[in-house]
């Protein structure tokens, strides 16, 4: 019981203080703080520099012409196009798309960008819109399969890396890339080019508006390029395939000339 009293009567007498206003427990003996020795103030740390920001005076353009210049293969090149660091469409792509097809063919397809079949597979024109190219090179008597020069087709994209949502690429993802291309084209050295959709046209020609361009022969990277509707397109609009078609006849006649 004597325990029991004392603890309800410092209890009391505790709360008793905080009502007073003591908000903080003190020695058992007083301290004159007028005497105590003052704390020393915490040391303020050391001001460091700010980090610096990383800078780059490389061109992409540049960096990528003096990468694509050093490639002596189709393999180096390949190689060298994995490793460009400046394109962002990279960190979201799941393959680099280089090409498909015969390299060493008389004609060579350069289309647009990569689609998400095209992507997971590595390869250029896999998808619907490729299947549907392959039929039409059936019709002019080509295959990507074949191991005849002169029946087989080599093709690639303007960019290797499917850009987000499909979007049309961007003037300076072409320029920085453009460079890959035209070594490629110098590496394979064609007969004939075949420019295939809008994009195709713009890195190739400057110029868009394929269904002004399609048709009419012209020079692009070097060589005799014929513009062409890309099979998307005519997946979509299946009326301009008749189009598509005097262009496929215009392309047989011109590879069988030159033969």
């Amino acid at each position: 019981m004597d325990s029991a009293l004392e603890y309800h009567t410092a209890k009391a007498l505790l709360e008793w203080q905080v009502e007073l206003g003591a908000t903080e427990a003190i020695c058992d003996a007083p301290i004159n703080r007028y005497e105590a020795p003052e704390k020393p103030k915490p040391r303020k740390a050391a001001a460091q520099p700010a980090p610096a920001v990383a800078t780059s005076d490389i061109d992409p353009v540049t960096d990528a012409r003096r990468a694509a210049k050093a490639a002596t293969s189709l393999p180096a090149l390949q190689e060298a196009l994995a490793n460009y660091p400046h394109c962002d469409l990279k960190r979201g792509a799941r393959n680099t798309v280089f090409a498909d097809g015969n390299p060493a063919a008389r004609l060579m397809l350069v289309g647009e960008a990569p689609g998400r079949d095209e992507d997971q597979q590595g390869k250029p024109f896999v998808g619907r819109a490729g299947q549907l190219l392959d039929k039409m090179l059936a019709a002019i008597g080509l295959s990507r399969t074949s191991d005849d020069p002169a029946q087989s087709a080599y093709i690639t994209n303007v960019l290797p890396w499917r850009p987000p949502q499909n979007r049309d690429p961007k003037p300076e993802e072409i320029a920085m890339l453009l460079p890959f291309v035209e070594r490629h084209v110098e590496l394979a050295n064609p007969d004939v080019i075949v420019l295939v959709g809008n994009i195709s046209c713009q890195a190739a020609l400057g110029r868009r508006g394929i269904t002004r361009l399609r048709g009419q022969w012209t020079q692009a990277y070097g060589k005799p390029a014929l513009p062409m509707f890309h099979p998307a397109y005519l997946l979509r609009n299946p009326h301009a395939k008749r189009e598509a078609w005097a262009d496929l006849l215009e392309l047989k006649a011109r590879l069988k000339g030159d033969a």
